[in-house]
C-alpha cells in the first residue's frame, strides 16, 4: 500500500461523511465476527451470520476502495 493512498485514506476519515460511515460500519463488523470466531463452536444460525457478516463487510470495504480511487483521480 503506497504513502499516497494511506495519505487519501486520512484525509477521507478528516474530510468525508461517506467515508467515515463506511469505516464505522466495516470495524463494527469485524468487531462482531471477532465475537463468533472467539466461540470453540458455531450453531447453524452462526454460521450463517458469519457468512453474512463477511460478505456485508467486504461490500463496505469495497465501497471505501472505490471512495479513495475517486478521490485519487480527483487530485
Amino acid at each position: 500500500m503506497s504513502t499516497i493512498t494511506e495519505a487519501v485514506r486520512e484525509q477521507l476519515m478528516v474530510g468525508n461523511e461517506q467515508y467515515q460511515r463506511l469505516h464505522d460500519e466495516h470495524a463494527r463488523y469485524a468487531v462482531l465476527l471477532d465475537a463468533l470466531s472467539a466461540k470453540p463452536h458455531l450453531s447453524d444460525e452462526e454460521q450463517v451470520e458469519e457468512l453474512r457478516l463477511k460478505k456485508l463487510k467486504l461490500r463496505v470495504k469495497d465501497q471505501m476502495e472505490l471512495l479513495v480511487r475517486q478521490a485519487q483521480v480527483a487530485h
